[in-house]
C-alpha cells in the first residue's frame, strides 16, 4: 500500500507559505503541521509572523503556541513528535499540510530524526561562557574548523544551535554532522516538498514592509516585555536580538530597525541557499495556487 503523503510548503521568511498552506489545507480538508522554530512559542507573538486568528480558524494548525520559552524543544524532539501528529493526521486524510523556513526542523520532517549523544555539561557551561567573553563570532570559526559539513547550513545568528554542535563535538570527538543521518526511508509517509519564491527585489521589499508593520504592532515593546529570557534559544534569532542591542544601549533605535531589516534579507538569502541543496523541491511563484493543486492531485494518484 503507497504511503500517505506529506506536502510542505518551504521557503523563504515572507514569501506568504502560511497564506498558501490555509489554502492547501481548506482545499483537501485536511490539517496544518508548523515547521517554524519559533511559532511554537505563545511568548513570541509579533516577531514570529504567526498565522491570523482568521487563518488559525480556517484550518487546524499544530506546533503553534504549543510551548514555552522556558522549554527546551529542540529540532530531533520536533521531529519525533510532528512525525506521530502526522501519523495521526494520516488515519483521516491521505494529505498533511506542512509549512515553514526553518532549515532544521524541515530536515527533521523530510529526513528523519537522530538520537544524540549525552554532553559534557562542563563544555556546555565554557561554551556560554566563551560566547558571553568573545562573541558568536569565535565559536563560528571552531564550528567551521571542526564540522564545515554542519556550519554551511546552521543559522550562524543562534548562539545556541553553535553552543549544540560544539558541545556534542567536544563530549565526543566527532562531527556534530556524523550523528544526523538520512533516515527518510523508515518515515511513515512520502514527502512532497512545494517551494514558493519571487524575485529577490520584491522579497526584499516585502520583508522591509513587514518589519515596518511588526514595529507598528509593538516588536520593541514585545522584545522588552521578554529581555529577562533574552538568553534563551527562541530570542538569540533574528527580529529580537536586534532590540535587545538597543535595549541594553549598544546603538540607537533607528540602527536596531537597520539590523532587523538588514538581517532578515540575509536570513532569506541563507534559507535560499540551503533549500537549494534539494532538487526534488517543485518550485512556484505566489499565484500559482491551481498549478500546485494539481501536483498534490497527481501524487496522491501516483501509487
Amino acid at each position: 500500500m503507497s504511503k500517505p503523503l506529506l506536502v510542505t510548503i518551504a521557503g523563504p521568511t515572507a514569501v506568504g507559505k502560511t497564506a498558501l498552506a490555509t489554502k492547501i489545507a481548506i482545499k483537501f480538508n485536511t490539517e496544518i503541521v508548523s515547521a517554524d522554530s519559533r511559532q511554537f512559542y505563545r511568548e513570541l507573538e509579533i516577531g514570529t509572523a504567526k498565522p491570523s486568528s482568521r487563518e488559525l480558524s480556517a484550518a487546524k494548525h499544530h506546533f503553534i503556541n504549543s510551548h514555552s520559552i522556558r522549554d527546551l524543544f529542540s529540532a530531533g524532539e520536533f521531529g519525533r513528535q510532528a512525525v506521530q501528529t502526522i501519523s495521526a493526521i494520516h488515519q483521516e486524510n491521505p494529505v498533511v499540510v506542512a509549512v515553514g523556513g526553518s532549515s532544521l526542523y524541515l530536515k527533521a520532517i523530510w529526513e528523519g530524526f537522530d538520537e544524540m549523544p549525552e554532553v559534557d555539561t562542563d563544555i556546555r557551561e565554557r561554551l556560554n561562557e566563551e560566547i558571553k567573553k568573545k562573541g558568536l563570532s569565535v565559536l563560528l570559526e571552531e564550528l567551521e574548523r571542526k564540522d564545515p559539513e554542519y556550519y554551511q547550513e546552521v543559522d550562524r545568528n543562534n548562539g545556541q544551535r553553535i553552543i549544540r554542535a560544539l558541545e556534542v563535538i567536544g563530549s565526543t570527538g566527532k562531527p556534530f554532522s556524523f550523528y544526523r543521518k538520512n533516515k527518510s526511508e523508515d518515515l511513515p509517509y512520502r514527502n512532497l516538498k512545494i517551494g514558493l519564491g519571487m524575485d529577490r527585489e520584491v522579497l526584499f521589499q516585502r520583508i522591509n514592509q513587514r518589519m515596518d508593520l511588526m514595529i507598528e504592532e509593538g516588536l520593541f515593546e514585545e522584545a522588552e516585555s521578554l529581555i529577562g529570557f533574552k538568553n534563551h534559544n527562541a530570542l538569540q534569532t533574528v527580529g529580537y536580538s536586534e532590540i535587545f542591542g538597543y535595549l541594553d544601549g549598544e546603538y540607537d533605535k533607528a540602527e536596531a530597525i537597520r539590523l532587523l531589516k538588514r538581517n532578515s534579507r540575509r536570513y532569506a538569502k541563507r534559507q535560499m541557499t540551503w533549500f537549494r541543496r534539494y532538487d526534488d523541491i517543485h518550485w512556484f511563484m505566489p499565484g500559482q495556487e491551481n498549478e500546485i493543486i494539481k501536483l498534490i492531485e497527481g501524487s496522491l494518484l501516483d501509487k
